[in-house]
């Protein structure tokens, strides 16, 4: 019987984003209704499979994001479905590259939850694309977010603070200026996908928040102290104002952790 880190990494390996998706939901049905019943050992790829396109460019190559326009919202909606993307093999790659680390059970299935959501958006998004004559692939896009998981492989705390703790967070910190400048542009169809996103990413930072504190405390560690120990090695350029201290509320993210790291990356 398959474990479920050999599943993640059949995730990880598939290329092609229909087939990733595919996999995911069906793996994470495996979970759910007791088909695959434990997580096993088995490392992943270092760095998960990807299809021919699209190109892949540095960050700072990458163009300036547009509202405005079918042109301006095909370069949206192709840059948040790559991350999407990626967020999906994150999503299996921190349940099989921590297995060791023996966490509960209730940890791996949070992570497929986590995955599957990010099925859901990725798909989503391409419906949009493909409503606008533009398919995932049409544009380049860049590694970053991958990058993030390859410096943070060597610890779960790190890989927490920075993937939901960070980059999620952050997406809800900008989502909501997003939607509203996309509705000021008269577009009705993105601003209700970024909805369901922003709402997704809320329990998935809160996930992070407690998945964090539980492996700080099993460890000896003070939570906050860790975490504010972490954050400036692991991600050195600080947090960005304004924050979206509600929904960071919402996900448990206490302000007294996040608002001083803030300051001290200004």
């Amino acid at each position: 019987m398959i474990t479920l880190s050999e599943a993640a990494c059949a995730v990880l390996s598939a290329a092609e984003p229909v087939e990733k998706c595919r996999l995911t939901r069906l793996y994470a049905a495996d979970w759910r209704e007791g088909r695959i019943t434990r997580v096993g050992d088995t490392l992943p790829p270092a760095r998960p499979a990807r299809p021919a396109r699209p190109q892949l460019l540095a960050p700072k190559e990458m163009p300036r994001r547009s509202y405005g326009g079918d042109r301006g919202r095909i370069g949206l909606l192709h840059a948040l479905a790559h991350i999407e993307l990626n967020a999906i093999d994150l999503g299996w790659d921190i349940v099989a590259r921590f297995a060791h680390e023996g966490l509960p059970d209730d940890f791996a299935s949070d992570w497929v939850q986590v995955a599957l959501d990010e099925v859901e958006h990725f798909e989503m998004l391409e419906r949009l694309l493909a409503s606008l004559g533009a398919a995932y692939g049409d544009l380049p896009a860049h590694d970053g977010l991958w990058q993030a998981a390859e410096k943070t492989a060597d610890d779960i705390l790190a890989r927490l603070v920075v993937v939901p703790m960070t980059l999620e967070a952050r997406g809800c910190d900008t989502t909501p200026a997003t939607m509203e400048k996309l509705s000021r542009n008269g577009d009705t169809l993105t601003p209700p996908a970024l909805d369901v996103i922003y709402h997704d990413e809320i329990r998935h930072v809160a996930a992070g928040v407690r998945w964090f504190t539980f492996v700080a405390n099993r460890r000896g560690l003070d939570p906050r102290a860790e975490y504010h120990r972490l954050l400036p090695l692991r991600y050195p350029g600080g947090l960005k104002e304004p924050f979206n201290h509600a929904a960071r509320a919402e996900a448990g993210f206490p302000r007294d952790w996040y608002e001083p790291m803030a300051r001290m990356g200004s």
